[in-house]
C-alpha cells in the first residue's frame, strides 16, 4: 500500500501552482506584505518557479528543485535577504491567505500553516529591532 503525501492529498501540480499563484498575488498587492515584497526582485518568476519547484518535494510529490539546483539549503540560500520577524510576519500572511484559497483537506491545511509558520522562522537571519 502506497502512502498518501500531502502533495497528492491536495491536489498534485494544479494545486501546488494554484498555490504559489496565490501566495505571489497577495505579496504583490498587500500593502502589509511591502517589506517581504521588497526582497524580491522587480519580477517575482524566479521566484514562482522556485517556490512551486521546491514546495513540489517538500510535499511529497516530484523532488523537481533537488533535481536542477541540489540540496535546497533554505537559510543559506537566503541568507543573502534581510528576513528579520516583519518579513516572516508578512511571508505568513500571504501564505495563510493563499492556504484559505486552495482546496484540501482541513486537517492538512492546519499541519502546512504550522510546518511553513515553523520553516518561516527558521529563516530568520536578522535581530528583532
Amino acid at each position: 500500500m502506497t502512502e498518501t503525501t500531502p502533495y497528492q492529498l491536495m491536489g498534485g501540480e494544479t494545486a501546488v501552482r494554484s498555490l504559489v499563484e496565490r501566495f505571489y498575488f497577495y505579496m504583490d498587492i498587500l500593502p502589509e506584505a511591502e517589506a517581504v515584497r521588497a526582497v524580491h526582485g522587480e519580477s517575482l518568476n524566479t521566484a514562482k518557479d522556485k517556490l512551486f519547484k521546491y514546495l513540489s518535494g517538500w510535499l511529497g510529490g516530484p523532488n523537481l528543485f533537488i533535481e536542477e539546483f541540489g540540496h535546497p539549503m533554505l537559510r543559506r540560500r537566503h541568507f543573502p535577504f534581510k528576513i528579520g520577524e516583519v518579513e516572516r510576519d508578512q511571508w505568513m500572511l500571504c501564505m495563510n491567505k493563499a492556504l484559505a484559497e486552495v482546496p484540501m483537506p482541513q486537517a492538512l491545511r492546519a499541519n502546512l500553516r504550522e510546518s511553513l509558520q515553523q520553516l518561516a522562522t527558521h529563516m530568520i537571519n536578522q535581530p528583532s529591532a
